[in-house]
């Protein structure tokens, strides 16, 4: 019978040392790609109902055949942007408890606690505008 934490034998060398900082800072490069794209989401959906919205006054017309319509697109993709906020972070979260974890401790050379960066405080920022926005936009007498 093997023991299945021989199979991954963590070596400390510059190799590995190096490796776990690439993997480290790609766990930021993904959290960033995400956070682009919630933010251009709750930007987009923002957009869209303040200009669907103002779109008729601009001229005459006869009536939307569905008039709410750019509302709910505006909360769905503001509402798709604050879910991708959140599964990202959570993930992110997980990412660095496992990469922080007692068996790659010796690798990352630092046994003190993780170096933390503003990315997350971002995150949280922009989850906090996209409830703001959400309820804005779900609140607005029409």
């Amino acid at each position: 019978m093997t023991d299945e934490r021989s199979r991954f034998e963590v070596r400390v060398t510059a190799d590995s040392h190096f490796a776990w900082i690439r993997t480290r800072l790609s766990v930021e490069r993904t959290l960033m790609s995400w956070l682009r794209t919630a933010v251009a989401l709750i930007g987009f959906g923002f957009t869209i109902v303040q200009f669907l919205e103002r779109l008729p006054k601009l001229r005459e017309n006869t009536g939307a055949v569905f008039p709410e319509a750019p509302r709910y697109l505006g909360l769905a993709l503001i509402g798709a942007g604050i879910m991708a906020l959140l599964v990202s972070a959570h993930q992110y979260r997980q990412m660095l408890a496992y990469l922080w974890g007692r068996d790659y401790e010796p690798i990352a050379g630092i046994k003190q606690a993780p170096i933390q960066t503003p990315l997350y405080l971002i995150t949280i920022a922009m989850i906090l505008i996209g409830l703001f926005a959400f309820g804005a936009v779900l609140l607005r007498a029409v």
